[in-house]
């Protein structure tokens, strides 16, 4: 497995690809945000709710994170991940338009819409969206002139897999990437 180093440059750029993407869907009928490929499958909307329901359980040991770590003036951090967080980020990442190890949500991460989605729904989904994936953007920018490399949180499954802050972040940003790739395929179905 090559090695991976991680920068908030090129985090922030594609977080930023990211967000214009989100921005460029609210442009869309609710009957094309709300159509589902398959009966199982997610819609345009699910799939932004989860990425929200996602962040969410980082947000807070992000925050915490950060407030802990210490300013330091060796200029903006770069980091390579060890082997293991490597392959977990690699894992999240779309290999062009597909997407590897597909595996079940765990409920907790499962979107909770109504069967039949309101305008006002849509504009909720949005909304939540933008404001964390917001907030991602500014804790990367916060992060810059920090020592980031001392500072692990547990991922959203628990502490089996810890993350460094330069790690949450990339992860974040692959599984936003990853589904990504999943709305231009329910969008091109």
């Amino acid at each position: 497995m090559a090695k991976l180093l991680l920068t908030p440059e090129n985090q922030i750029q594609r977080l930023n690809q990211l967000l214009n993407f989100v921005q460029s869907l609210e442009e869309l009928s609710l009957s094309q945000l709300s159509k589902k490929p398959s009966d199982p499958s997610w819609n345009t909307l699910e799939v932004l709710e989860h990425l929200s329901i996602a962040y969410s359980l980082y947000e807070e040991k992000i925050t915490k994170a950060l407030v802990k770590a210490p300013d330091t003036d060796d200029g903006v951090w770069e980091y390579q991940p060890g082997f293991w967080n490597r392959f977990v980020i690699e894992g999240q990442r779309p290999k062009g338009k597909k997407r590897p190890f597909k595996m079940k949500t765990l409920k907790r991460f499962e979107p909770q819409l109504p069967k039949v989605v309101s305008q006002q729904d849509a504009e909720k989904v949005f909304e939540r969206f933008n404001q964390s994936h917001s907030e991602l953007k500014k804790f990367i920018l916060e992060s810059r002139n920090k020592q980031v490399n001392h500072q692990r949180i547990s991922s959203a499954i628990g502490p089996i897999v810890k993350f460094h802050l330069p790690e949450a972040f990339e992860f974040l940003i692959c599984h936003m990437e990853r589904h990504r790739v999943q709305i231009e395929g329910i969008l091109a179905s």
